[in-house]
């Protein structure tokens, strides 16, 4: 099965979190409300708002929010959508506040500071990315560009995404961008090539790439263009003259070891990036030695994404040590590589000079119990803030579980816990449920699906999701769960049943893994009891 495939089938047994339902955003409106009238330390200062003006200030906070952390999602849709959960309550969050700094206005105020925000942002992004996906000539080129040649225009960030760009439309384009070239800070090119011959691509790669030469940009995406070496270098002109870049997305673009390479001969720096993607390509190891040569020299990256890039344990420990100069970083996401035990303690050992760790994805990498129980005690000694934790997929057995359980306790803002495809048994599942039993007040997703799990870890599981108000999902399908177990898990789990995930592809009659004898409750708390103990002195370290 090749690298394509298998991460749909990883991204098909994830769980979506957004876009929220209309509910939920309702739901937000009438807390920010309710929020907004009532009377607080903020209020004897600043005034309290009238519930028709909070009212009206909550539906346009949230309507902001929404497409604030929309945009975000769209820029990594085969995400679970977790980190636009965040950016929309963050957004709400700040513009609530503002809000009630401000105060209660009159009618003669004229238009709200939020409105007015949303306005500018208007006239600042200029996006023809929205409806189907098509081709564009030059007659439609003119019509979808006019507003760019607009004399006093302040559009500053474009995306032409989703529109395939042939040569009469790029001779539309490549005049007006070398017009306002100087005044744009953000160009999405993503997936503006589709269904081009090669050679016609590779002549509009070049015509865009001179025409915003010499730009001074801090956002670039040019993912889902199959670039490969050729494309990667048709941009040449682009990428020499860029050393402000503080986003750079390169996914699904075929970058190859040749193009990897050519993408490190080509950006002259990477001082100021923040953001760098490099999800779905056929880097290897060796593109993996490049690739690992751009984020050494990049000590602001905050956020570093090579997932599915099948890369192996020499790239992975490559890449590894370079991470340890981006000390600032906050997300990391290595998903769906070949890494193997070596590159996962190689992995460890770096991991404690990211103190602002927030999310982790290190599914699907071959750890085993070994490069697991590397990577949770290096965890658990730094990275406090952390809301996600992935190491689903990794052969990890209950022999890890005790390290895992150990870190997952002090970890106190988990939103998203996933040990999925594993081999925790019952006696994993205990150990990882007993780590979430205190506190954990903001876990919005538990997912411990196949892990040849029976009863007892099952009905332990639903016991901590109860009692965890603002849990969503917990996903144990796929496991070895008996009918009287899942009717258990029910009942634990009978007034808030929309938070269990599907049992369909549950086996009651599943198999043993102790030889056919099945251990009743009693007998897993005996052979626990040790590693509990061990964990309940680790928790108060």
């Amino acid at each position: 099965m090749d690298s394509t495939t298998e991460t749909l089938q990883h991204h098909a047994l994830s769980v979506k979190l957004w876009p929220p339902s209309q509910s939920t955003r309702l739901m937000l409106v009438q807390r920010m409300t309710k929020n907004l009238t009532t009377p607080s330390i903020f209020s004897r200062k600043y005034g309290l708002l009238s519930k028709e003006e909070a009212e009206e200030d909550a539906k346009q906070i949230e309507e902001l929010a929404f497409a604030a952390a929309n945009q975000h999602y769209e820029k990594e849709p085969d995400g679970d959508g977790s980190s636009s959960v965040q950016i929309y309550a963050k957004e709400s969050s700040k513009l609530m506040l503002e809000v009630i700094k401000r105060g209660p206005r009159t009618k003669e105020d004229g238009e709200e500071m939020i409105a007015e925000k949303a306005t500018a942002a208007s006239q600042t992004v200029f996006d023809i990315s929205g409806g189907q996906r098509g081709f564009i000539e030059e007659e439609e080129a003119k019509l979808l560009l006019g507003p760019l040649t607009e004399p006093g225009n302040s559009y500053t960030r474009i995306c032409f995404s989703n529109k395939s760009f042939g040569l009469g439309a790029s001779r539309v384009a490549a005049p007006i961008l070398r017009l306002i070239k100087d005044q744009l800070t953000e160009v999405d090119l993503s997936d503006f090539i589709a269904g081009r011959p090669e050679e016609e691509a590779l002549e509009v790669i070049n015509m865009f790439s001179s025409a915003l030469e010499g730009s001074q940009l801090r956002y670039l995406n040019l993912s889902h263009n199959a670039l490969g070496e050729k494309g990667v270098r048709a941009f040449g002109a682009l990428l020499k003259s860029q050393n402000n870049l503080e986003e750079l997305h390169l996914m699904n673009d075929g970058i190859s070891e040749e193009a990897a390479q050519a993408i490190l001969e080509l950006i002259p720096s990477t001082e100021k990036l923040k953001v760098l993607h490099f999800h779905n390509n056929m880097t290897g190891d060796e593109g993996a030695v490049a690739i690992s040569e751009i984020v050494k020299h990049s000590p602001a990256l905050e956020d570093f994404r090579c997932s599915s890039t099948r890369i192996g344990a020499e790239g992975g420990i490559a890449l590894a040590k370079a991470l340890g100069q981006c000390t600032h970083l906050k997300k990391l996401d290595l998903r769906d590589n070949m890494f193997g035990v070596e590159a996962g303690v190689a992995l460890s050992e770096v991991l404690p000079a990211f103190p602002d760790l927030t999310e982790v994805y290190l599914s699907y990498l071959n750890l085993e119990d070994e490069g697991a129980e590397a990577l949770a005690g290096a965890l658990k000694e730094c990275a406090p803030s952390l809301e996600v934790l992935d190491l689903a997929g990794n052969d990890i057995t209950a022999k890890a579980a005790s390290s895992l359980a150990a870190c997952i306790a002090l970890k106190q803002f988990l939103t998203k816990l996933n040990l999925a495809e594993n081999e925790l048994q019952d006696e994993g599942a205990i150990l990882i449920g007993k780590s979430l039993e205190e506190g954990h007040g903001q876990l919005i997703e538990i997912d411990l699906s196949t892990n040849s799990m029976k009863r007892a870890g099952a009905r332990l599981l639903a016991q901590v999701a109860v009692n965890k108000p603002g849990l969503k999902m917990l996903n144990i399908n796929g496991n070895f769960i008996p009918d009287e177990g899942i009717d258990e898990v029910k009942e634990i789990l009978k007034h808030s049943l929309d938070v269990l995930g599907p049992l369909d592809e549950n086996d009651p009659e599943g198999e043993d893994y102790d030889d056919g004898a099945e251990e009743d409750d009693a007998d897993i708390r005996n052979d626990l009891d040790s590693k509990l103990k061990e964990l309940h002195i680790n928790k108060e370290e």
